[in-house]
């Protein structure tokens, strides 16, 4: 259901389809308008559908198999975001430079160094490239990777403190590459770090319970705190074109610094991935967590933390 909301989001606000309350709005669309709106309708239907099937059709597969295949979508979401951030980030840093230094024009031509001014074309015709190269990676890489963005993040301020304190040199595009990653780091791991129950637990009671009685709050948290949280955000965020996501992202906002990186309604995209990820490991954790309740066999040794 969450994928199938941004699918829906994207199908509404991008490419303008009509969208399901079109179906009970006045007056109500037809001919193309009508297929469109009974298209994303069935995105939905589907996607219940689709999820019952799954479960009739394996009978013998339980809880943990279901949870750990959630925990594989999330993560998989997770090493596509990190490789997207990574490359983008890199390639704006370096045409920043280029167009800050006045290099853009004279390397690339003075026509394309004016569109790469642009935000509108440098989304679609730069970012864009490079979300298909990151897909490619994540899918042949096992890697998490957002463990090197907390390197990368130590680098990029690193390379400012230099070039400030020994070159006196420093431009907008070196903090908002540093903010771009930071960002990224901060919201990309999230789900993972409730994979293996890294998050601050502020416990009176919780440490004395038995593993059932543990199981059952967790399901019961998952459901009414962090999925209730995490669809909040979605809908408040991409309702219409006017939400703190949606607007940011079609409009390309960019950062008002002058030859800043054009990454700013990226960082706005960054809410809709915690989202979308935390959504599918908050699931993973109510099959989880139902499986522990039920007291089924292959219960997850999760090392405690500092945190926790």
């Amino acid at each position: 259901m969450a994928f199938a909301y941004v699918i829906n989001n994207f199908l509404c606000f991008w490419l303008e389809w009509p969208g399901v309350f079109a179906l009970i709005a006045e007056p109500r669309p037809t001919g193309t308008g009508l297929v469109l709106a009974l298209l994303q309708t069935a995105l939905f239907v589907l996607s219940i559908v689709l999820a019952i099937v799954f479960v009739t059709r394996s009978p013998s597969r339980n809880l943990r198999a279901d949870a750990m295949a959630m925990a594989a979508i999330a993560n998989f979401v997770v090493r596509f975001a990190f490789w997207s951030v990574l490359l983008i980030g890199l390639v704006d840093a370096v045409i920043s430079f280029l167009r800050v230094e006045a290099l853009a024009d004279q390397l690339l031509g003075a026509e394309l160094g004016t569109e790469l001014g642009r935000s509108r074309f440098r989304g679609p015709f730069v970012h864009a490239p490079m979300l298909i190269v990151a897909l490619v990676i994540a899918a042949r890489s096992r890697s998490l990777g957002f463990h090197w963005l907390a390197l990368l993040v130590v680098l990029a301020e690193l390379g400012i403190v230099l070039s400030r304190f020994v070159f006196s040199y420093e431009q907008a595009f070196q903090g908002d590459l540093v903010r771009f990653w930071y960002g990224a780091l901060f919201l990309f791991a999230s789900a993972y770090t409730l994979f293996e129950d890294g998050h601050v637990r502020v416990d009176v009671l919780y440490a004395g319970f038995s593993d059932k009685t543990k199981g059952l709050i967790n399901a019961i948290g998952a459901i009414f705190l962090g999925l209730l949280l995490c669809w909040t955000i979605m809908i408040l965020g991409m309702w219409n074109q006017s939400s703190i996501i949606n607007s940011p992202l079609l409009a390309y906002e960019v950062s008002q610094s002058g030859f800043g990186m054009y990454v700013k309604y990226w960082m706005a995209g960054f809410l809709a991935i915690f989202a979308v990820t935390m959504c599918v490991q908050f699931t993973s954790c109510v099959l989880e967590s139902i499986a522990n309740y039920r007291q089924e066999p292959g219960a997850r040794e999760i090392a405690p933390s500092a945190a926790a």
